[in-house]
């Protein structure tokens, strides 16, 4: 049984790999390198695949920056200490998920893979619209609408999201049951460099939701 897993190397991505490998997948992950303002997640995410032995750790390149609209893919500043769900934030990044599930899908027809796992969560998270539930059952029904092994019959394809109505500390809680190491995972939207080591700035939303979900779980971040 194998599996798409887009792995972004943060909390959310590397717990829902670590639960496809524990319902016994074989997990194909899948990482984008789009030029982003955070690219050195793309380093936890090596870590977190190679501590997940996974089958195939593949990282996809091309430029967000060229189309821009968010603050991770131009000079726009990330907000700091502003976490809230009134509206969606500048850190949204136009149609992400879509384009990462997309790629996600045509690996998996040619994989023969059905099940396509994402770490998105509609609980403890920035608004992103593509976060939500009707957004993945829209694409679920668009994946077999658009797909020759659908439509010709071979099966059907499944976005699972098992983080979905789970808040930050359950998740955290949940990967650590089944003996994820947090320390190998990187959260921060606005990394910051100081004597040539890479820190996270700690009070970007990413951040923020990160140790809020450890404070309530109780356990030091």
């Amino acid at each position: 049984m194998k599996s798409v897993v887009l792995l972004s190397g943060g909390i959310d991505s590397s717990t829902t790999a670590l639960i496809a490998k524990n319902e016994g997948y074989e997990i194909y992950a899948l990482s984008f390198n789009y030029n982003q303002r955070h690219l050195i997640e793309l380093e936890y995410a090596k870590r977190v695949a190679a501590f997940l032995e996974v089958k195939r750790h593949l990282i996809i390149d091309f430029d967000m920056r060229d189309i821009g609209g968010s603050a991770l893919t131009t000079d726009m500043e990330v907000p700091k200490n502003k976490s809230s769900l009134e509206q969606i934030p500048v850190t949204y990044v136009p149609a992400r998920n879509t384009i990462f599930l997309s790629f996600a899908l045509a690996w998996a027809e040619v994989l023969g893979v059905w099940d396509i796992f994402i770490g998105a969560n509609a609980i403890d998270y920035s608004g992103y619209p593509d976060c939500r539930p009707e957004y993945l059952r829209a694409f679920t029904e668009m994946a077999n609408l658009a797909t020759k092994a659908s439509v010709q019959g071979q099966g059907k394809f499944n976005i699972k999201a098992p983080l979905l109505y789970l808040s930050k500390s359950e998740i955290i809680k949940k990967g650590l049951s089944l003996g994820m190491d947090y320390s190998i995972t990187w959260s921060c939207y606005d990394p910051q460099f100081k004597d040539g080591k890479t820190y996270q700035c700690s009070i970007c939303d990413s951040c923020l939701f990160r140790e809020k979900g450890f404070k309530e779980a109780m356990l030091k971040n």
